[in-house]
């Protein structure tokens, strides 16, 4: 008679030890699972961004201000040999008081103006749909002088916030004061973030860091610049020939300057029916002004800018501009610009390294 194999014996797994019912045994199932995780956790960062993308826009618009305050700060540097911290304090007083000059400005000469410019721009309107009616177009008036309106609110809001009444005064706070924190301390907070980097991946990002606010203090200096010679040729210019609001559409145009492809065209616009107002040749003079600004800024200002920043496509700068317009309103506007050219730096840097990284 056969004898019966013995018992097999099983290893006893201390309980502590034993898989519970949420361990993942399957070495396949195991990677799936992290990819998933990977993909949800992206996913959950951008529905984060979404969530706190008006935060993340004012951090960015203190980062452009900063760059401002310390390009101004390199510039004094060639001319006084003194502390970081005292040049920063320079800029920004001058900066105060430029502030409190042109809200004094606009208050005391450009506030009575500002009164006439939505008038005027009403009658040139008038004119211009009666001028068309004439000629066969048919024009809904209503819906013009609705459109007109909206236009005008939209210039009154511009000039209001020129005279001193911003809109939004905590965000504009919140802007000033990390844009000081950052100019004074660049380092300090870019050392905290390359210390959550990975080791091998800190002396990238610190080179990427270096290459953006290089660039942005470039891009930023070279807007200012386009802002003042646009201002003021187009005051004085109007201002030799006795065009009408011609302190107002100046400053207009200075800060429109600043908003690449829409705010020319927005204050030429302005411009010329201010200049129509007074007549034809007033009207083809400002017309002559606005096209010799804007080559002189188009042509010259800007190319020099270019070379030395991020060369940006315009279209690309215009819907961007589109984009965040809608999205996050004037803010998102002002920033669009500075915004895509720190995206193109990041692209090309991380083209770069994979590209060495390949030769490798």
């Amino acid at each position: 008679m056969a004898s019966e194999p013995p018992p097999v014996k099983r290893k006893v797994v201390p309980r502590r030890n034993r898989a519970g019912p949420t361990d993942i045994t399957d070495p396949m199932l195991r990677q799936e699972v992290r990819r998933a995780i990977v993909w949800i956790g992206i996913a959950a960062l951008f529905a984060l961004a979404i969530l706190l993308a008006h935060a993340l826009l004012v951090i960015f618009a203190g980062m452009v201000f900063a760059a401002m305050v310390d390009g101004g700060a390199r510039l004094l540097e060639r001319v006084l040999p003194i502390g970081r911290g005292w040049r920063v304090g320079i800029v920004l007083a001058c900066t105060a008081v430029f502030l409190l000059w042109t809200a004094y400005f606009a208050g005391s000469q450009i506030a009575a103006q500002a009164a006439e410019l939505p008038a005027t721009i009403g009658a040139q309107s008038q004119r211009i749909i009666a001028w068309l009616q004439s000629r066969g177009f048919a024009i809904d008036v209503h819906d013009v002088q609705n459109f007109a309106q909206e236009a005008v609110g939209g210039v009154g809001q511009l000039t209001s916030a020129v005279g001193g009444i911003i809109g939004a005064v905590t965000t504009v706070f919140l802007i000033i004061v990390l844009g000081i924190y950052f100019a004074l301390e660049p380092r300090l907070y870019r050392r905290g973030l390359a210390w959550m980097m990975p080791v091998d991946s800190r002396d990238y990002f610190e080179g990427t860091a270096q290459l953006m606010g290089s660039s942005l203090r470039r891009l930023m200096a070279g807007r200012l610049l386009g802002m003042g010679v646009e201002g003021i040729a187009t005051w004085l210019f109007l201002q030799i020939y006795g065009v009408p609001l011609a302190a107002l559409l100046g400053l207009l145009t200075g800060l429109l300057a600043f908003l690449p492809n829409i705010g020319a065209p927005i204050s030429g616009l302005l411009m010329v029916l201010v200049g129509f107002s007074g007549g034809p040749d007033m009207g083809i003079y400002c017309i002559i002004v606005y096209v010799v600004v804007q080559t002189v800024d188009g042509y010259l200002i800007v190319p020099m800018v270019a070379r030395k920043t991020v060369d940006l496509a315009p279209a690309v700068v215009l819907g961007a501009q589109l984009i965040m317009g809608i999205l996050f309103g004037i803010l998102g506007l002002a920033l669009a610009d500075p915004l895509v050219a720190m995206i193109k730096i990041w692209l090309e840097r991380g083209a770069a390294r994979n590209e060495e990284a390949d030769f490798a």
